[in-house]
């Protein structure tokens, strides 16, 4: 089987123990994506969002014989929990998601059988679901401190130029936390 990974945050950089059997490629699907989930790590990382303008994506070959093998992988390098599998997103099966769609007709073009991707919502205020506003994300990432803030700063700071989202660029705007030349 051809499975393919989505990314469009540290996966890209950080791909933990998925074997990755290609390099990421920058012509995935458009998909909605904004800093918008606050994480253990004190990052605003990159996640899925109804309400953000479509952005590209990345992708990658997966070095595994079967769907099974891709969500379980996935679920652990992004360790989401297992009370919760519509956390990672499955094309084909039964965790499409709003954008399965959209997700399926690329794949076809990839000539892809199937698809796997990290599916958290927004978070804020450790409340599931909730998309900050713009001044709640600043003010969020502005309250941090020493090695949590350094990490949220390199967070932003290392996601590919072309996940260019409103919230980037304002954070980039007031807090001077422009990508890494490369």
């Amino acid at each position: 089987m051809r499975i393919a990974c989505l990314a469009w945050g540290s996966l890209i950089w950080k791909p933990g123990p998925l074997p990755l059997s290609s390099a990421w490629m920058n012509d995935g699907p458009l998909l909605p994506v904004e800093l918008c989930r606050t994480c253990d790590g004190g990052e605003l990382a990159v996640a899925l969002s109804s309400s953000a303008p479509d952005s590209p994506t990345f992708w990658a070959l997966l070095n595994v014989e079967d769907l099974d093998t891709a969500r379980e992988l996935l679920r652990d390098r992004e360790q989401i929990n297992r009370e919760r599998p519509e956390y990672v997103g499955t094309i084909p099966g039964e965790y499409e998601g709003p954008y399965g769609e959209r997700i399926k007709e690329w794949a076809a073009s990839k000539e892809l059988d199937a698809v796997v991707w990290t599916a958290l919502p927004p978070k804020s205020k450790d409340e599931e679901g909730r998309m900050p506003s713009a001044d709640e994300a600043i003010a969020y990432l502005e309250g941090l401190e020493g090695g949590v803030r350094d990490h949220a700063c390199d967070y932003v700071r290392q996601l590919p130029l072309e996940i260019r989202t409103p919230y980037r660029t304002v954070i980039e705007q007031r807090l001077g936390w422009m990508p890494i030349d490369k």
